[in-house]
């Protein structure tokens, strides 16, 4: 195929995707799919020298839509330039400096919502515009006058315009779909849809938000930085989002940019990026504008962290605990830096939710290194298959129990995935740490040895494992040897391995702390419970009927007989030396991750899977990747496993 064929092919499939995410507001494939393809088109117009007038290169904006009145924007709008890694930006940065004399830069959130424009007058809310084609918008001041956020009144009398944002926050987008008939996809959808609504009463009931970032016009008054405008939009009552940083150069742009990047799915508004702007006005004219932005402003974009793909089938895949639970296999898809192949679903309910089907295309997040969730349905097609609930339990066959939207095998000794799946939590590393009882071994006691308490692992003989497939003398004395070293345990691992619904490593360390012994937790009231720190209703309740089943109870007992001991556990050591640090642990080391993890919350530090301005210490490994960068950045120590290990002496 030629390079011009290829471009107009990307243009129809551009053009197509700017259909369904501006007019129809029903995107089918995801942000970061859609920068390739017009990066794609971007790169090939440079290499051919050739611009095709109809291309979405030379377009600012979306299309105005039938049945709002049209409007003319007073200042055209612009769209930013995007830089795709640091070295652009560089690049960028010292142009600026070239160009202005001693600027610095204001650096800002990149807002993910629907771009409005607010005209003032005599200190009054006039009239509200989409941003449209960037010269013609559509009137929604009706619409915008519903958002609270949005000052009808403010301080300045002479006539002003102002360029913001209108945005649901994560907050008000979940408590809307707890009792809406039709679910919202996502935020950002839902504040376009709600904005482009002809009836402001349904754009009122999503509690919108609009964050102000620029000032178009402004009678009467010169600004002479950003850093002022910003200040004015505070001073009249605008809301401006809780980040505004002026930098000197380069280094700490990026500092602001990392800063931002770990915190990111923690904030309450969705964000895809930050925006730099010289921070002097002056030089803003000289330096000028292209067709399309200012070429004394640019986006930094972060990576893509949400995509679409083909949900091919949903498995039904039963826990230690009896919980039933939906998994989706996906064709492969790359995701912030990872191949994606399956993610969650929580419950039936979720499902219906999200509207999702089987051979049909989803949007997926990932964020902070979890495994992704589908957040809804992309596009479906003529195979597309709706998903159904199991009726009977897909290990055992049992009848399944519905308690609320979650599904539950009853089976408790019987259920073969269920109690492979508490013997091989029971035998893990952060709880008994029995070396050598793999899912496949777990398996064979199930099988071959009918192991169903997690006490009958000790009482497994050396005779019993050498009638098993694969075990020879060595291995077998080595698995005994194993589970009798086990036997006495702290008392943080031994509530883990017991396998208390919603209970995990931190939680059970801080039950630890707290209580210094079983007896002590087995009598504590709900109450007590809940003085925990990030122990909530839901798992305080778990904990209570854990400890009050009278099969648990018997269980636990069975253990004591069987010689375990829990060690003295007063959820701390003498030495503290490491009190309040917070480390990363990056690349391959002499010992596994968490025997690290451990000394360091034994010392009284703490650990993080991702690099911050918070972060003390870096423990860097061989072929330590990403983080290590970070660290560098935004200038953490980075240490070494011998300067780790002198730390501690």
């Amino acid at each position: 195929m030629d390079k011009l064929q290829k471009m107009k092919d990307l243009i129809k499939e551009i053009e197509k995707h700017n259909y369904n995410y501006y007019v129809l507001d029903n995107p089918t494939i995801s942000d970061a799919e859609y920068d390739k393809l017009y990066y794609s088109l971007v790169d090939l117009e440079k290499e051919t020298g050739i611009t095709l007038p109809y291309s979405p290169t030379l377009r600012v904006g979306d299309t105005v839509l039938e049945g709002f009145t049209k409007k003319k924007h007073e200042v055209n709008l612009y769209s930013l330039n995007k830089v795709r890694d640091f070295e652009e930006l560089e690049n960028w940065v010292n142009d600026m400096k070239k160009l202005a004399d001693n600027t610095d830069f204001a650096v800002e959130y990149k807002f993910d919502g629907l771009q409005i424009v607010i005209e003032y007058n005599n200190g009054l809310f006039v009239s509200a515009t989409t941003r449209g084609n960037g010269i013609i918008g559509e009137d929604v001041s009706l619409q915008v006058k519903t958002i609270k956020s949005v000052p009808l009144q403010i301080g300045y009398k002479e006539r002003l315009i102002v360029q913001g944002e209108g945005m649901m926050t994560n907050k008000s987008f979940e408590t809307y779909n707890k009792t809406a008939e039709e679910k919202l996809k996502n935020p950002r959808n839902a504040a376009a849809g709600a904005i482009r609504n002809l009836d402001p009463k349904e754009t009122a009931k999503r509690n919108l938000d609009y964050f102000c970032y620029s000032i178009l016009l402004c009678e009467g008054k010169e600004f002479q930085t950003q850093k002022e405008m910003h200040e004015f939009l505070v001073e009249n009552g605008f809301k401006t989002g809780d980040y505004f940083k002026i930098c000197k150069d380069v280094h700490e742009i990026i500092h602001c940019i990392n800063e931002i990047d770990v915190i990111k799915s923690k904030l309450d508004v969705m964000i895809d990026g930050m925006v730099i702007k010289i921070n002097k006005v002056a030089p803003r004219e000289k330096i000028g504008w292209t067709a399309k932005f200012p070429k004394w402003a640019l986006a930094y974009k972060f990576e893509a962290q949400e995509a679409t793909t083909i949900l091919k089938e949903v498995v039904w895949q039963v826990g230690r605990s009896g919980r039933v639970t939906p998994i989706a296999n996906l064709e492969p898809v790359e995701l912030a830096g990872a191949t994606i192949q399956r993610a969650t679903l929580n419950n039936i309910d979720d499902i219906k939710r999200k509207d999702v089907y089987e051979n049909a295309r989803v949007f997926i997040r990932r964020s902070n290194e979890v495994i992704p969730e589908i957040m809804g349905l992309a596009e479906k097609f003529e195979n597309s298959k709706k998903i159904e609930a199991p009726s009977v339990c897909p290990s055992c066959g049992e009848k399944l129990t519905m308690k609320g939207p979650l599904l539950y095998c009853t089976n408790h000794l019987n259920c073969e995935a269920q109690v492979i799946d508490r013997l091989s939590h029971f035998a893990s590393r952060e709880a008994f740490n029995i070396e050598g009882l793999s899912d496949k071994t777990c398996k064979q006691f199930y099988e071959n040895l009918n192991v169903r308490h997690l006490s009958d692992i000790f009482k497994i003989s050396k005779e019993d494992l050498l009638k098993l497939d694969k075990f020879k003398e060595k291995k077998a004395e080595n698995i005994i040897n194993s589970i009798n070293n086990s036997k006495k345990i702290d008392f943080h691992r031994f509530l883990f391995a017991l396998g208390i619904g919603e209970v995990g490593v931190k939680t059970a360390k801080d039950l630890a702390k707290k209580f210094k012994n079983l007896s002590s937790l087995k009598n504590a009231s709900l109450e007590e419970i809940l003085e925990v720190n990030d122990i909530g209703e839901v798992i305080a309740q778990n904990i209570i009927d854990f400890f009050a089943d009278e099969y648990n109870q018997n269980e636990i007992q069975r253990l004591f007989e069987c010689g375990v001991e829990i060690k003295d556990d007063n959820g701390a050591t003498n030495e503290q030396k490491l009190n309040g640090k917070i480390f990363v642990i990056t690349g391959t080391l002499s010992k596994p991750r968490n025997e690290f993890e451990k000394i360091i919350e034994d010392l009284g530090g703490k650990t993080s899977s991702s690099v911050s301005k918070n972060t003390d210490f870096v423990l860097a490994g061989e072929n330590a990747g990403s983080k290590l960068s970070k660290a560098e950045q935004l200038n953490i120590k980075i240490i070494n496993e011998n300067e780790f290990n002198e730390m501690i002496k």
